[in-house]
């Protein structure tokens, strides 16, 4: 059973008036909340909505994202932002959705003419948590509420919320060997994203300003529910981890859209291919193989993963990225993995390097378990079509959502495997023998089938979600 946004009615009696204006940041994985809480809102009546689009976009992915959303609601108006120029090379190797984040942070003063020439009048901002230092002070000045939509679980929330305190009782000397975050966990430093430890770099640098920010938002949106993390949100919600801490709404699991830009027939053709394939395929005996859609894995260790997938003898479909920007992606499967392997597991494994609807994916009867970096998009994903996760977190957060799933009952992670910076390989021989156990494993089962009940509780009516989602639609109407 899968999860869904609340029903029709959640947003019944929004003023015609109300204008929300969106401010997203750079990056799919903070796109993609956007675009399903925008269509939540749009698709219901009663609200007008706003987003302000950069251009170029990172990636294509963005950039087909944000043409399926048009094409979706032609009602959602495109404000166009023209960053200011920005030498990069200050920064050099630095992340390119970093670097986007950071162009935007200093062109964030351009939004004070967006939002006060606006017609009609803004009535609310719902801001990326990666802008919030640089827009909640811009709204405070113009008298429009500031909302954060945060794009990670409520476990993360909480580090991002506290750290700036432990950093400050620090005397800021360094981080030290664990991040203790009131009322939810203790954060091992190698589990926090790896720029974090240092407190000169520019990642840390906007972590720490956004965190400090975030206390000064009108509230805090995330693509949550309570059953799913009830420390964490328990623990934001009565001033534990931060005293004075905005209203928290979990407002998830929200439900995915499609936003595929329309026109690319060579993704069209990729995707019908994998939905035949999988139709092909007996019920809960696919893993799928998915790192998402700005993590690159090294060919070495593609290999080794290639090899465990073939000794572990399950049926797989692989989603197979080699590079951080999808631009820039022109290695053939074959050239990394060797057309040998291909042969081997021709009819039992799909490798493809075309677009997937992954909800589509794993909503299908025939996948039984998802070998993942632990997005948080992703295992929401997870969560609302109850298949099992094997957690293989690569960077940023994904070792705290890992913890966070674990913790929710939906998954395994197995911590001693490597992320990117650590020169461990992880061998065929591991890869083949977790994805065995976690496959076979009924009680995972269970536990995962159980929790996707608990989403689909969350969103009706009456539900958790469901009594978020109409209280943040009653804060809209009174501004």
């Amino acid at each position: 059973m899968a999860a869904a946004i609340p029903g029709d009615g959640e947003l019944d009696g929004i003023s015609a008036a109300a204008h929300v204006m969106f401010i997203p940041s750079a990056g799919m994985a903070h796109l993609v909340p956007f675009f399903r809480f925008i269509s939540a809102l749009s698709s219901r009546g009663g609200v007008r909505c706003s987003i302000v689009t950069v251009l170029p976009t990172v990636s294509a992915a963005e950039a087909d994202h944000f043409a399926g959303l048009f094409a979706a609601f032609p009602s959602v108006h495109r404000v166009d932002l023209n960053l200011l120029p920005f030498d990069a090379s200050a920064f050099p190797g630095a992340d390119p959705f970093l670097l986007r984040w950071e162009a935007l942070r200093r062109s964030a003063h351009l939004l004070t003419q967006l939002i006060a020439g606006a017609t009609p009048r803004v009535s609310a901002v719902v801001a990326d948590v990666t802008l919030a230092s640089h827009v909640i002070p811009i709204t405070k000045r113009l008298r429009v509420p500031c909302h954060v939509l945060f794009i990670s679980s409520a476990a993360m929330l909480a580090l991002l919320a506290y750290f700036p305190i432990h950093v400050d009782k620090n005397d800021k000397s360094g981080v030290g060997d664990v991040v203790d975050v009131p009322g939810v966990r203790a954060v091992p430093r190698s589990c926090l994203p790896q720029p974090l430890p240092d407190l000169d770099h520019l990642f840390t640098k906007q972590f720490i300003d956004n965190g400090r920010a975030i206390v000064d938002a009108d509230s805090i949106l995330v693509n949550t529910f309570d059953a799913l993390e009830p420390a964490a949100l328990a623990a934001l919600r009565d001033g534990t981890v931060v005293p004075g801490f905005p209203p928290v709404y979990a407002i998830g699991l929200l439900k995915s859209v499609a936003s595929r830009g329309g026109g690319d027939q060579k993704a069209a053709a990729a995707s019908t291919a994998v939905a035949a394939w999988l139709g092909e395929q007996p019920a809960r005996s696919v893993v799928y193989v998915a790192f998402g859609s700005r993590i690159a894995v090294s060919h070495d260790q593609l290999r080794e993963m290639a090899a465990g997938l073939e000794a572990s003898g399950r049926r797989f479909l692989w989603v197979f990225k080699t590079t951080v920007v999808d631009r820039e992606d022109d290695a053939e499967v074959r050239d990394v993995l060797g057309g040998e392997f291909l042969e081997r597991v021709k009819g039992r494994g799909l490798v493809s390097k075309g677009w997937v609807d992954q909800d589509a994916v794993l909503g299908h009867p025939a996948v039984g378990l998802f070998l993942s970096h632990s997005g948080w998009n992703s295992i929401t994903e997870a969560v609302a079509s109850g298949v099992p996760l094997l957690a293989w977190p690569r960077g940023g957060d994904q070792r705290v959502n890992a913890m966070a799933l674990v913790s929710g009952g939906v998954g395994a992670w197995m911590e001693e495997w490597s992320w990117d910076g650590e020169d461990r390989l992880v061998t065929r021989r591991e890869i083949e023998e977790k994805v065995k156990e976690v496959m076979d494993d009924a009680a995972v089962r269970a536990s995962a089938a159980r929790v996707c009940e608990e989403a689909a509780m969350a969103v009706a009516e009456g539900g958790t979600s469901h009594r978020s989602m109409q209280e943040f639609a009653s804060k809209l109407k009174a501004t």
